[in-house]
């Protein structure tokens, strides 16, 4: 069964436009998906990118285009200047993996998430929002919030950032399989065509 290493940011848009058609293409091909939360602005300060408001003008205005553009195009609902963003996204990310920790599936919650900054203006860095996000998604909110506070969630979160590094991932979302990294929620075609094709992974020093 192939391994598709998952990392995302509850904060990133892309991610959120790429959610749905990656649960897709791995129920489509029997993949399994590891959940990876990344703290993405160390993945930009390592790899090369850079936050939204230090981007150079021309990039922040191409940027809102592509954003309709993939809106369009995935068909869901994404307003392009949310009344919360940017906020910090490390609770929302670490109860992803406490809810991962405690043998749950947190793909629903993560759809919540994406849509309630994307779609609903809601903050994603006040705990009761995030508790209820939660609970909506039918976990204890609870016990997820209590886990995601401990010292060994946040050593999974920097762990995975570091994996992301060491990935060449320059930023979010990113997917990983047999070691190729796919960057980019328009990159999962070509995800799905790699799974599908069974082909051999691509490499940088491919001669």
């Amino acid at each position: 069964m192939p391994r598709i290493d998952y990392y995302f940011s509850l904060i990133s848009p892309y991610a959120y436009l790429g959610h749905a058609p990656l649960l897709a293409a791995a129920r489509e091909t029997g993949a399994t998906l590891v959940y990876k939360p990344v703290r993405i602005f160390e993945l930009f300060q390592a790899n090369g990118g850079l936050p939204l408001g230090q981007r150079a003008p021309a990039r922040q205005r191409y940027r809102l285009i592509e954003l309709q553009r993939a809106r369009q195009q995935r068909g869901v609902p994404l307003n392009l200047a949310p009344k919360f963003f940017p906020v910090d996204p490390g609770l929302a990310d670490r109860c992803a993996i406490a809810l991962d920790r405690h043998g749950r599936d947190p793909s629903a919650y993560m759809d919540a998430a994406f849509r309630a900054i994307w779609a609903h203006d809601r903050d994603l860095a006040d705990r009761d929002t995030v508790a209820g996000l939660l609970r909506d998604a039918g976990h204890d909110a609870d016990a997820t919030l209590a886990t995601a506070d401990t010292d060994e969630v946040a050593a999974v979160y920097r762990g995975n950032t570091r994996a992301a590094i060491a990935a060449d991932l320059p930023g979010l979302p990113g997917y990983v399989l047999d070691g190729e990294p796919f960057w980019g929620q328009d990159r999962v075609e070509a995800l799905r065509e790699a799974l599908l094709t069974g082909r051999e992974p691509f490499t940088a020093d491919a001669g």
